[in-house]
């Protein structure tokens, strides 16, 4: 006798076969079928808004200790549009994301002849492909193994979401179910041992050469390995760098940190860049803005090897490289590591001499108000209240995104999770949903911006009903600060919608949080570490943090353009952050750079 099933059962028993115990979602008509089969398969996160649906699955993937996963469910028509954001994001960072979404009747489908026939009927697929590693539409029943390709698609070489759209019609049929056996997952490309080792010989003479080694570790290096390899780094006092999505690759506290490097990075990171001799990028495809504006100034004093597993971005141009190596880069940082067998006494003095006078936050930015909190200074201490078993928020973008980039020092064992790229507000909130709901005994620290806040501040709701041990630190300047100082510069201070008296309006926060149960901590220079403050923070329930600045601050260091000789305007590179040093420091601080 054949087994029969409804289809979106057998749909939903495949993701949970393959390891997904999490579904967030909107509900709504066309996904009535796969939302009641994913109801008593897996713990289902009810979001306010698709978006954040995707984010929230996107950062519990990436949060993850135990290769549990989460996907986004949403309905036909505006229920895939609003997640378009989400998804886009996803595929900058080069993060794998199942999306599955809803769609009208195969009968109503216009198929392109009209705009619309079916109910919220649109083109998912179309919307989709462009941002997708793969974007399918399901018409007719698909068996498990078609399925699990799909979904694999997204795991294998260069990460990336996956979307699925299936027909209301399609998700209610009773199907006979096939015993099929269970098939190998595809695996992640992978560089032989033969190709490693030739790799290797190319890398080591350029290593024997080498005064002034920097390795650097990007986002697509695999944490487990990086931490594993940490003891061994440590002990043959490996130069270390970290990239934004890869900042958590490397403890803070490790002497031979080179830090953050970055267009936005940190000073003392740009300025070793900047005079390495030899730059070994692991995982990291070199964008514009590791690189800077002015990419041609790059490691201009360095030897660059870059390793990244999509062959287009080792062609796109810049920077220039020696030795371009198409190759999964978590293959061969252990050997890499394994060979390593130097010791440059005067770089390793200069590395520490560096920290020692340039890694603080910068006196310029002491310019606040009265009763207004410095941000930089508040960041840095901010990380002696954090511990190792942490998972770091540090939104996506804006002065709160630079300040925690420039400031924070991370723990080893701490998970810093962002989307840089794509640098959307109002990341945040459902990013730290998914890091909480992916590490439930685990604390969550959120550092948001108000006005990237405001952007998704409906998913309140959804920390509330679930507990979640989630502080969030609101950085309250009343409105878009980095727009506002972008505004002062470019246009003698003609603003417009960054703040109350430019036409932006938000919330008074207090109060907001308040309709959620929250009482709202202010902070202020004189509370923002007392004992009410360490009491909140180490409670297990939802605690916000309101910390005031001042509305006209501006973030500092910073690369700014000038005028070249011909008269172009051009980007400063790196280590030409503003303000400049002084002629004492340029001299003690850039012996490399002419």
């Amino acid at each position: 006798m054949t087994n029969l099933m409804k289809y979106s059962d057998y749909f939903m028993d495949i993701l949970k076969e393959q390891g997904y115990t999490h579904c967030f979602f909107v509900p709504g008509g066309n996904v009535m079928h796969l939302l009641e089969s994913a109801r008593t398969r897996f713990q289902c996160i009810s979001n306010v808004h698709e978006v954040s649906s995707v984010i929230g699955a996107e950062y519990f993937n990436e949060a993850s200790r135990d290769n549990s996963q989460a996907f986004a469910l949403v309905t036909a028509g505006p229920g895939i549009t609003n997640t378009i954001t989400g998804i886009a994001s996803s595929w900058l960072e080069s993060r794998h994301v199942l999306i599955v979404g809803g769609q009208a009747k195969v009968s109503d489908l216009s198929d392109g002849s009209v705009r619309q026939i079916g109910h919220q009927e649109i083109g998912g697929v179309s919307l989709t492909s462009s941002i997708t590693k793969v974007s399918r539409q399901i018409k007719l029943p698909i068996p498990k193994n078609q399925i699990i390709a799909i979904i694999d698609e997204g795991r294998i070489g260069r990460p990336g979401p996956v979307f699925i759209e299936m027909c209301l019609d399609v998700s209610a049929l009773i199907v006979p179910v096939i015993n099929e056996t269970q098939i190998n997952k595809l695996s992640n490309l992978t560089t032989s041992a033969k190709e490693i080792e030739n790799f290797m010989q190319e890398i080591n003479e350029l290593l024997t050469k080498s005064e002034r080694p920097l390795i650097l570790l990007g986002g697509g290096l695999n944490r487990e390995l990086v931490h594993s390899l940490s003891s061994e780094i440590f002990r043959k006092k490996i130069p270390i760098a970290a990239t934004f999505n890869g900042a958590d690759r490397a403890p803070y506290d490790y002497a031979y940190f080179c830090g953050r490097p970055n267009w936005y990075g940190m000073r003392w990171a740009n300025l070793l860049i900047q005079q390495c001799d030899l730059l070994i990028t692991l995982g990291t495809r070199l964008g514009i803005q590791q690189t800077g504006f002015n990419w041609e100034e790059f490691a201009a004093n360095a030897k660059v090897v870059q390793v990244d597993i999509d062959e287009n971005e080792l062609r796109k141009g810049f920077p220039q490289t020696e030795l371009a190596i198409k190759a999964n880069a978590n293959d061969l940082l252990p050997r890499l590591i394994e060979s390593y067998n130097l010791e440059p006494k005067e770089w390793l003095s200069f590395i520490e001499d560096i920290r020692e006078g340039l890694d603080n936050p910068e006196k310029h930015n002491n310019r606040s108000g009265e009763g207004f909190i410095e941000l930089q200074s508040f960041l840095y201490d901010l990380s002696d209240f954090s511990s190792a078993s942490d998972v770091i928020i540090p939104c996506s973008s804006g002065g709160s995104f630079t300040g925690m980039m420039q400031m924070f020092r991370n723990k080893l064992g701490q998970r810093i999770i962002t989307d840089s790229n794509l640098a959307s507000m109002g990341y945040g909130l459902p990013g730290a949903i998914g890091a909480s709901l992916a590490n439930p005994t685990n604390r969550v620290i959120l550092v948001e911006g108000d006005g990237g806040f405001a952007q998704n501040m409906q998913e309140m709701g959804t920390v509330v009903r679930n507990k979640l041990n989630l502080k969030i630190f609101l950085i309250d300047n009343g409105g878009y600060g980095t727009i506002k100082n972008s505004q002062r510069a470019s246009f003698d201070g003609n603003f417009i919608g960054c703040d109350s008296e430019s036409g932006l309006l938000l919330p008074k926060w207090e109060t907001f949080f308040l309709s959620y149960g929250i009482h709202a901590f202010i902070l202020t220079p004189d509370n923002k570490f007392t004992s009410d403050f360490e009491d909140k923070m180490k409670s297990d329930t939802p605690q916000v943090f309101i910390v005031k600045i001042d509305p006209n601050q501006e973030f500092y260091p910073k690369i700014v353009s000038r005028k070249n000789e011909n008269g172009k305007i051009v980007s400063n590179p790196l280590h030409l952050m503003n303000p400049p040093l002084s002629d004492t420091a340029t001299k003690m601080y850039m012996p490399w750079i002419n």
